[in-house]
Formats: structure tokens, C-alpha cells, sequence
């Protein structure tokens, strides 16, 4: 345990010395997020972008003394998992740096993601058997697309990943509205897998090393991205935490209602926003204030005070993940969909007496 407790007190700390220098370089070359600049931007100060670039860092600088002189990697993670691990997030982090910068065309910021989540198949990160919720197992490797030497490719398990992938990238980067939200959430969901991973039925010490380093970098970044916020994560930040927190329930053998459980809301709210921009015949990727963390505020909560209640819900539903079995576990997702659809009906009706007024 004082393995652990080391890396993370060290990804910590380079973390929160690496974000404070990084806030200071991007605003220098003019990489920040501008107060007003769209109507759902609710901060009042020019905010500098690019926070990405620090969790990049310091989480891969602990992984790599971690991997080379401790070789603390020897169970289920190889060379080549983190290898497809770095090229993704490297791949998002300098995409994001680019669109912070040059703010580009949605039709080139969804290169990076694929690119990345395409480096995680290539490296052979994927389960071919997970659990049923209802007891057994079920295997993912019955389709197999065989191209000699150059590998194969397992069709429903690698689809599954490149979706599961695209989902946690896309429920972070919309999540990414009020400060310290998706920093605080994701290392709410990297303690829950590290803890898990330590349970005697599960033991896997590679991957709670891998959970409690990706603690350390969000918790260290969380410093200066609690409100008010003196930095942001930026396209490629909001994006890389989810690609981490997903590659990492990969990883982990599969561990997908973990992870939902702890991300739910997001996700769910990420689902009924979308609905509702079909419904209204807009972009689906195009921001608005529709998403929970905005109708909390406008409801007359503090961002601090919405920040901690999702952190609150994060927190109770990933603790449960520990003693859950799986069937249990499905109904705590059913039970969190219903509360968004509630939340959803209540909005909405809202919405509607707001503009009768």
C-alpha cells in the first residue's frame, strides 16, 4: 500500500507544480477561453485552456518510472497496452491544443478522438468475455477477422471498445461546463476502480497502480480548476480524461458498470441532451445550456454547490459499485435512468412555464 500511496502523493504533486506553470505558458501564447465569448460561458475572467497537457504529463511521467524501475506492470497489462495508451492521449492532447488554439471545424475535432480510441484496438486493449448481470459470462470473441501477421481484429469486442471509448470521451467533453466538475468526477471513478482492483476476488495491483496514478493527475490539476477556476482542461483535456477513465474500465477486465455507476448522470444527461437536439433539429454538437450542471445553477445553486452534488451522487453510487453484485449493479443503473428522466420530464415542464412568463 505505500507503493501506492508513493505514486500517488508523486503524480500529485508534479501535477498541481506542472498545472500552475502551464496556466502561465498558455496564457502567454494567448491559448485561454475568453469571458463572454459564448452565452452559455457562465465564468467572468479570461481563463487560460490546455489543462489537459498537465494530467497528460504527470501521468504518464509517474506510469513510466512506474513501468521501467519499479515494474510494477506484470499481471495483466503489457508494454504494448500502454503504448496504444499513450498514442491516444497524445493524439487527443495535441488535437485539443490545436482546437484551443485555432478553434477548429467539428468535422476535424472528431479525427482525434477516433484516432485515439482506434490506438487502444491496435494495441490490443479489449475484453473478450465480460460478465452478465444476470450470471456467467458472455464471450465477445465469437467473430474474428483474421489478417495473418499484421493481427486480428475481434469485430463485436473491438466495437465495443471503440464505442464504449467514443461515449466516455464525448460524456466528459460535454460534462466539461463548471469548474473542477470532470477533474473531480473522473478521480471519484479512478479511487473506485483502484479500490476494487485491490479486492482479493479481483486482484489486480497493475491496475489499481494504473487508477491511483490517474487519481493523482486529476486531483493535482483539481487544485487550480476548483472555482474559480485559474485553468481549464481545454478540448483535449475534456476529452483525455474521458479516454483515461474509459481505457482504464477496459483495462480492468471489462469493468463497464463500475465505471457507469460512477459516471451515470453524465452519461444519461449527455443521452437526454442529445434527444433533446434531435428534437429541436440542432447539431448535436453544438453547446448549449441544456445539460444538468447549467439547469442546476439556474435553479439558484452556487457552481460549488452543483459541483459537490454530482461529486456527492459520483461518490454514493461508486462506493455501492464495491458491494454490488451484478444483477444489483443493473438495477442501480435502471434506478439512476429513472431519476434522470424525471429530472429530465421536471426540467422541461420548467422550461416551458419560463417561456410562458
Amino acid at each position: 500500500m505505500l507503493t501506492y500511496l508513493f505514486y500517488f502523493i508523486f503524480t500529485f504533486g508534479v501535477s498541481v507544480i506542472t498545472t500552475f506553470f502551464l496556466a502561465i505558458f498558455m496564457r502567454k501564447f494567448g491559448i485561454v477561453d475568453k469571458a463572454g465569448k459564448e452565452k452559455r460561458k457562465i465564468h467572468k475572467k479570461t481563463i487560460a485552456l490546455g489543462g489537459g497537457l498537465a494530467i497528460f504529463f504527470s501521468f504518464f511521467l509517474s506510469v513510466l518510472i512506474a513501468w521501467i524501475f519499479a515494474d510494477n506492470f506484470t499481471y495483466e497489462i503489457v508494454g504494448r497496452n500502454l503504448v496504444g495508451l499513450f498514442l491516444g492521449s497524445l493524439i487527443l492532447v495535441g488535437g485539443g491544443i490545436l482546437d484551443d488554439k485555432y478553434n477548429l471545424k467539428a468535422k476535424v475535432q472528431i479525427i482525434f478522438p477516433v484516432l485515439a480510441a482506434l490506438s487502444i484496438i491496435l494495441a490490443g486493449i479489449g475484453p473478450h468475455i465480460i460478465s452478465s448481470p444476470f450470471g456467467g459470462a458472455i464471450r465477445l470473441d465469437f467473430w474474428q477477422i483474421h489478417f495473418g501477421d499484421l493481427g486480428t481484429i475481434v469485430v463485436v469486442a473491438d466495437l465495443l471498445v471503440f464505442l464504449w471509448l467514443m461515449g466516455m470521451m464525448f460524456t466528459t467533453k460535454f460534462l466539461d461546463g463548471l469548474d473542477g466538475l470532470v477533474s473531480g468526477i473522473v478521480s471519484i471513478g479512478a479511487f473506485v476502480i483502484f479500490f476494487f482492483a485491490l479486492q482479493a476476488q479481483w486482484f489486480q495491483p497493475d491496475v489499481a497502480m494504473l487508477a491511483i496514478i490517474l487519481a493523482g493527475a486529476t486531483l493535482g490539476f483539481l487544485v487550480w480548476n476548483w472555482f474559480p477556476a485559474k485553468i481549464f482542461l481545454g478540448e483535449g483535456g475534456s476529452l483525455l480524461t474521458g479516454f483515461l477513465i474509459g481505457s482504464l474500465a477496459i483495462i480492468s477486465g471489462g469493468k463497464f458498470a463500475i465505471t457507469l455507476l460512477v459516471m451515470a448522470i453524465p452519461v444519461l444527461d449527455v443521452a437526454r441532451v442529445i434527444v433533446k437536439r434531435v428534437q429541436k433539429k440542432t447539431p448535436i454538437y453544438m453547446g448549449d445550456s441544456e445539460h444538468l450542471h447549467f439547469r442546476l445553477v439556474e435553479s439558484g445553486l452556487s457552481q460549488k454547490q452543483a459541483v459537490l452534488l454530482f461529486y456527492s451522487i459520483s461518490f454514493l453510487f461508486g462506493l455501492s459499485a464495491l458491494f454490488l453484485q451484478s444483477k444489483q449493479k443493473l438495477f442501480a443503473l435502471i434506478l439512476l435512468f429513472v431519476i434522470m428522466l424525471l429530472l429530465g420530464v421536471w426540467f422541461s415542464k420548467k422550461g416551458m412555464r419560463n417561456d410562458d412568463c
